[in-house]
């Protein structure tokens, strides 16, 4: 059964790995919905400002030690590295935070994406949102156009910053393996962090193995939204989530989390919600064991 109360809930329930040398909680908090009243990001209108930071301080409250971020989240009046930076500096020292570069969003609002050239100007933009001397975890955000191009160039750039002391850990988003082993040949890939969860291809629960032979972390992002992806879950959930939701008193959302951190102590969770009891809701599913009749219904 999931936690009775929030005193009981922590994310070190998860159990914790290690970027690079940072030790992080598995379960961690995605940022990207802090700047929006509703599911959509980008679309929906700009959230409430006091709420996103309580959110923040309750979840590192509750353990988390490990937030994804990227200067492109942000709607006409919210930023999430403004608010990250407003709730939680001066920052403990375990907490991990992640970006992101490559998008970008010019000033009438359309996606661009950066050139190896243009990288430091981001890089250094997150440093002055988040206020930072360093960024923890950089990953190289690819876009899906991108799905069989080279990275050498552009993850060769954020070697450069890594090596100049802006950067302490590199990753790679939206990936496939043949663009981690090109990148994992220029400098250590710490992590990737990819669409994944329950429904996802055969393809993707490979790739996920593969990055846990190497030892490197697995990030699944969407991992409860599924194929709703920006937009979250669409309500609609299988009978086999339905029935072991139902085994554990637990909602589907968390059976989807808590399936997700038992596909190797490599793979982490990083939900994300504008939501206080959402909140508690997901940090709640770092302690949720399934059984091995549970994944085998989850599976099948």
């Amino acid at each position: 059964m999931m936690p009775s109360s929030s005193e009981t809930i922590n994310a070190s329930a998860s159990g914790t790995w290690k970027l690079g040398d940072l030790t992080v909680n598995r379960l961690g908090f995605g940022s990207m919905r802090l700047t929006q009243s509703g599911a959509a990001f980008a679309d929906g209108a700009p959230s409430d400002r006091d709420r996103a930071l309580r959110v923040l301080r309750r979840a590192v409250e509750l353990g988390v030690n490990h937030i994804d971020t990227a200067a492109f989240y942000f709607s006409p009046l919210r930023s999430a590295n403004e608010l990250i930076n407003s709730a939680l500096a001066p920052y403990a020292d375990d907490l991990v935070i992640t970006t992101k570069v490559g998008p970008g969003r010019d000033p009438s609002g359309a996606w661009v994406w950066a050139t190896p050239e243009q990288l430091r100007g981001q890089v250094e933009e997150n440093l002055r949102q988040l206020g930072r001397e360093h960024l923890d975890v950089v990953n190289l955000r690819l876009s899906t156009s991108q799905a069989s191009a080279s990275v050498a160039d552009h993850f060769g750039a954020l070697a450069d910053l890594r090596e100049a002391g802006l950067i302490r850990h590199l990753g790679i988003s939206n990936t496939s393996p043949e663009q981690l082993a090109e990148a994992h040949a220029i400098a250590p890939v710490v992590c990737v962090q990819n669409a994944y969860g329950i429904d996802s291809p055969a393809g993707d629960h490979a790739f996920l193995r593969d990055c846990g032979e190497q030892g490197i972390a697995f990030v699944p992002f969407f991992a409860i939204a599924g194929a709703g992806r920006e937009e979250g879950s669409n309500g609609a959930q299988s009978e086999a989530l339905l029935t072991v939701a139902r085994s554990h008193g637990a909602t589907p959302a968390q059976v989807r989390l808590a399936w997700t951190l038992h596909q190797g102590p490599h793979v982490l969770a990083i939900p994300g919600t504008g939501n206080p009891d959402h909140l508690a809701q997901n940090v709640a599913a770092g302690a949720l064991r399934l059984s091995a009749d549970d994944l085998a219904l989850l599976t099948r």
